[in-house]
C-alpha cells in the first residue's frame, strides 16, 4: 500500500512538474517580457526588434496577442514598380560587411591564376597528343578554340568568395557568368568526380544509391570555364507522387534554379549561380566527350531522339534515360566551385539529417529536446554554425528540401565560415504539401538570426511579395516560367508559416532568447561594389 502511494505521490508530482515547465512558466515569463517591453505613452505593444542606426526595420505583429496577418494596422498599398529593384535597394540589403581581411578571402589573385595556369598547360598538352594521334590514324578531330582569359567571369566569381557569401550582392562577374553559361560554346563534355569514383557500380540491394548515379554532366566552356549540367527529368506542372520517398524522388532542373534565385533573394548568397539552358545533346555533349564510357550511353529512341542513360547497374536502361527533342535537351547549369586542389571543402553530416531506410528514424523526429544535445556538441556550442543551420533549414522548407544530410564547409575558414546550399534539386516537388519537419532546427532550437527574421518580415510585405519577387528575378532566366504559379504561391505560404514557427518560439522563451544579433554597421545608402573597392 506504501508504495502504491509513493507511486502515486511520484506521478504526479511529474504532471505538476511538467505542467508547470511547458504551460504555467512560458506563460510567466510572456507575461514578464511583455511588461518589460511595454509602452504607456502608446496603446500599440506591438513586438518591435531594435532599430539599428539607420536600418529601417520592418513592422512585427503583436505576436503575443494577434495572429500573423495582422501584421499592419493599415494595408500597406503596391506602388507598381520593380518589386526586385525595390527590395536590393532596402537598407535590408545594403549592409556593409567588414574589410575583408587577406585570410577571410578563399583566395588570392596570384595563387588562383598560377593554379589554373598549370591547368591550361595540362590541357594544351593533352590537345597536342589528342591531335598526334588523330594524325597518325588518319581520323579527323573537331577543331575546339578554347581562349584562357584571366578577366573570365568564372575566375571573377572564384575570387570574390569569402567567409561570408558565395558572392557580392551586386558583382557584375555573377550576372556575367550566368550570360556566360547560357550562352557560351561547349568544347568538352564528361562525368562528374563522383560519377568517376563510381566506375559504373552501383549496389542495387542499397535503398539510397550513391549520388554519381543521377542524370548530370561536366560540361567544359570555351574560356575553360566548367559548369555542372542537371538535364529536365519532370514536367513543371509534375508534383513528385504521394508514394516516393523523399531519398527516391527526381532531381529537377527547374529547382536548381529556382533555388539560386532564392538562396539570392535571402541574401544567402550560399548557392553558386546556376542558369537554364537547352543544350543539343549530339552537338553539344555527344560530339564533344572523350570519355568512351559517356560515349556508350548514348542511343537514339525508336522517335528518333537522342537520349542518353547515367553509368549505373540500378539505372542502366533506357526508360531510365532522358531524351532530347529529337537533339535540344533542356536543363540547369550549375557554376563548378574552385577545384579541391586549391580550395579543399568539408562534407559535415547534418544534425537533423534523415533516416534513408523505409520504416526508421532519427533521434530529433521523436526527441523534442533534441536541440539540447546538439548546443553542447561541437561545433554548434559556439559561433555561428547552429544559426547558420538554421538558415539552411529555413531555406529548405521554403522550396521542400528533405533530402539535406549533409553540408559542406570550405575548410580554410573553420568554424565561422559560410555552409554551402549545394544540391538543390529535390526542392520544389509538391506546392500542395508543406512538409514542417524539415523546420525542426528552428522549432526545438528556438533561435533565428536577426538579419534572417527582418528579411522573412520584409518579405511577408505586399511591397516586397516573396513570390513577386521570384516571378521577376526567374524571368531573366531562358527556361522561364521556371516554376508554375502554385509553387511561386506556396512559397507566401511557407513563409508565413516560418514567421509563425518564430512567433511561438518568442511566445514561449521571449524575444531575447530567441533572436540573435549578427548585423554589422548599415549604409545610409545603396553603395556599389566600386564604391566598396574604392573605399577599401
Amino acid at each position: 500500500m506504501r508504495r502504491d502511494r509513493f507511486l502515486l505521490a511520484a506521478t504526479l508530482g511529474a504532471l505538476f512538474s511538467a505542467d508547470f515547465y511547458f504551460i504555467l512558466l512560458p506563460k510567466l515569463q510572456s507575461r514578464r517580457h511583455r511588461a518589460a517591453n511595454s509602452c504607456s505613452c502608446s496603446p500599440d505593444t506591438n513586438l518591435s526588434l531594435p532599430r539599428l542606426e539607420t536600418l529601417a526595420t520592418p513592422y512585427l505583429s503583436n505576436w503575443t496577442h494577434a495572429p500573423l496577418s495582422s501584421a499592419a494596422t493599415t494595408p500597406e498599398l503596391d506602388d507598381g514598380g520593380s518589386k526586385l529593384q525595390r527590395l536590393f535597394s532596402h537598407p535590408l540589403y545594403n549592409i556593409q560587411t567588414p574589410e575583408l581581411q587577406p585570410e577571410e578571402k578563399l583566395l588570392q589573385a596570384k595563387q588562383l591564376m598560377e593554379y589554373y595556369g598549370r591547368k591550361v598547360s595540362h590541357w594544351e598538352r593533352r590537345k597536342k597528343l589528342f591531335e598526334e594521334a588523330a594524325t597518325l590514324t588518319n581520323i579527323s578531330l573537331m577543331e575546339q578554340k578554347m581562349t584562357y582569359d584571366p578577366n573570365a567571369s568564372w575566375l571573377r566569381f572564384h575570387l570574390g568568395i569569402n567567409r561570408y557569401a558565395l558572392y557580392d550582392r551586386d558583382d557584375p562577374a555573377v550576372l556575367q557568368l550566368l550570360t556566360d553559361m547560357q550562352n557560351m560554346t561547349i568544347v568538352g563534355a564528361d562525368y562528374t568526380q563522383d560519377e568517376k569514383a563510381l566506375k559504373g557500380a552501383c549496389d542495387c540491394t542499397q535503398v539510397v544509391k550513391p549520388s554519381g548515379h543521377h542524370l548530370k554532366l561536366a560540361l567544359k566552356m570555351s574560356n575553360f570555364g566548367k559548369a555542372m549540367f542537371k538535364p529536365m527529368r519532370q514536367q513543371r506542372d509534375e508534383e513528385t507522387p504521394g508514394d516516393f520517398f523523399y531519398f527516391v524522388d527526381f532531381q529537377r532542373h527547374n529547382a536548381e534554379i529556382a533555388a539560386f534565385h532564392l538562396d539570392r533573394i535571402l541574401d544567402f548568397r550560399r548557392v553558386p549561380p546556376v542558369a537554364g539552358r537547352r543544350v543539343n545533346v549530339s552537338g553539344e555533349v555527344l560530339h564533344v566527350a572523350h570519355n568512351e564510357d559517356l560515349r556508350a550511353v548514348f542511343f537514339t529512341s525508336p522517335a528518333n531522339n537522342t537520349c542518353f542513360f547515367a553509368k549505373c547497374l540500378y539505372v542502366c536502361k533506357t526508360e531510365y534515360a532522358v531524351c532530347g527533342g529529337p537533339d535540344l535537351l533542356e536543363g540547369s547549369l550549375s557554376a563548378y566551385l574552385p577545384g579541391l586542389t586549391v580550395a579543399p571543402r568539408l562534407s559535415i553530416p547534418n544534425p537533423w539529417k534523415r533516416s534513408y531506410t523505409f520504416s526508421g528514424r532519427e533521434e530529433w523526429e521523436v526527441n523534442p529536446f533534441y536541440c539540447d544535445s546538439v548546443k553542447q556538441a561541437y561545433p554548434y556550442n559556439s559561433g555561428n554554425r547552429l544559426l547558420n543551420i538554421i538558415d539552411m533549414s529555413i531555406f529548405d522548407f521554403l522550396i521542400g528540401n528533405m533530402d539535406r544530410h549533409h553540408y559542406e564547409i570550405f575548410t580554410k575558414f573553420g568554424d565561422e565560415g559560410l555552409l554551402l546550399h549545394l544540391d538543390n534539386a529535390r526542392g520544389f516537388g509538391k506546392h500542395s504539401h508543406d512538409e514542417m519537419s524539415i523546420l525542426a532546427p528552428l522549432s526545438q532550437c528556438c533561435i533565428i538570426k536577426r538579419s534572417t527574421l527582418l528579411r522573412l518580415q520584409l518579405l511577408a510585405r505586399p511591397r516586397f511579395r516573396l513570390s513577386d519577387v521570384m516571378r521577376e528575378s526567374l524571368d531573366g532566366d531562358p527556361l522561364r516560367p521556371v516554376l508554375t504559379e502554385p509553387h511561386l504561391l506556396a512559397l507566401d505560404r511557407r513563409l508565413q508559416k516560418v514567421l509563425r514557427a518564430v512567433q511561438r518560439c518568442v511566445r514561449r522563451l521571449g524575444q531575447d532568447q530567441v533572436i540573435t544579433k549578427d548585423f554589422t554597421r548599415p549604409t545610409a545608402t545603396p553603395q556599389s561594389a566600386t564604391q566598396r573597392g574604392n573605399n577599401r
